[in-house]
This record gives structure tokens, C-alpha cells and sequence, in this order.
């Protein structure tokens, strides 16, 4: 199914995930998709491997719980959680040959905590790995040290039209 990618969010400069200046992360890519939901994506290096030609289970955790943690400022671009807690199944192996895509959504959200579930998809559309998430929402003066705005910004690549999940 095509969807309509609305935004890309932001990006930072070192994060492990999302980072444009880390060499030894993912350089993750977020869209706000139509309906409220989350894309994660980035292209999966050598480096990330578990098994030959898989990619790390703990790389498809890291990038589940980045795709479901930052789905909350979809609706709530000033919310930052810290993970609290986070479950997954794994289902099937990930290729390293194909871009990765991590698709999110928040659940619940009783204000201090808020819950949110994930899923791993391949490119023939099964779910490889699936997650649940529950994260604390704090201000990013107690999450991060220093001048946070300059480490955020605006991801300012080419912004794809849609997605076909």
C-alpha cells in the first residue's frame, strides 16, 4: 500500500541513530506518514551484520525504539521520552541487502508515560520484527547536556513523496 510521507523530522549531528556527522551509526531517516504513523529507514552497512548477510538483532531493537519513541512528537513536536521499557519478537531474519524501514505509532499516553508498538517490514511486506515500547516524557534540559539546538536540526535531503509499506 502507498502512503503519503507528510514531514521528515529532524536529525541530529552524533546521534547513534539518526546522526549526519556519526561514521559508526545508522544515518536513520524519520517521515511522518499519513495517519499518524512513523517511518524509520536507513541502508544497512556491513558493520551492522549479526549472522552473515543479517542484520544485528540489537541494531533492529535500536532502531525500533528510536522509530517508536520519536513517533510521540508526530502530535507533540516538544515531547522527548527516555525508554522506560521495551519488548520485541523477533520473526524473521533481516537481509542486509535492502534498506531497513521501521514503522511506529503511539498507543496510549497518560501524560508522564506514553506507550507506542513497532514493526520491522520487509520489502515483501511481512513483518520481520515487532516491538512495544513504554518511555518516560521529560524535558530535553534533563535529557541532554549543553546547547541541544545545536545538535537538532531540520533534515534538509530530498523528501520522498510516498512510500509503498
Amino acid at each position: 500500500m502507498e502512503r503519503a510521507i507528510v514531514k521528515a523530522q529532524n536529525v541530529s549531528r552524533m546521534c547513534m541513530v539518526c546522526g549526519i556527522e556519526n561514521s559508526a551509526g545508522l544515518g536513520a531517516r524519520f517521515f511522518e506518514l499519513e495517519g499518524g504513523e512513523l517511518l524509520g529507514v536507513f541502508e544497512p552497512k556491513l558493520e551492522h551484520q549479526g549472522y552473515p548477510g543479517r542484520l544485528h538483532g540489537g541494531i533492529a531493537s535500536t532502531l525500533l525504539d528510536e522509530t517508536i519513541g520519536r513517533a510521540v512528537s508526530i502530535t507533540e513536536p516538544d515531547s522527548w521520552g527516555v525508554t522506560v521499557e521495551l519488548s520485541l519478537r523477533y520473526r524473521k531474519p533481516v537481509p542486509l541487502d535492502e534498506p531497513v524501514r521501521a514503522i511506529a505509532r503511539i498507543t496510549s499516553d497518560s501524560g508522564r508515560i506514553f506507550e507506542g508498538s513497532g514493526e520491522i517490514v520487509l520489502a515483501d511486506g511481512t513483518v520481520a520484527v515487532s516491538a512495544t515500547g513504554r518511555y518516560l516524557r521529560m524535558p530535553i534540559e534533563k535529557i541532554a547536556e549543553g546547547d541541544f539546538g545545536a545538535e537538532w536540526f531540520t533534515d534538509e535531503r530530498e523528501l520522498p513523496a510516498s512510500v509503498i509499506l
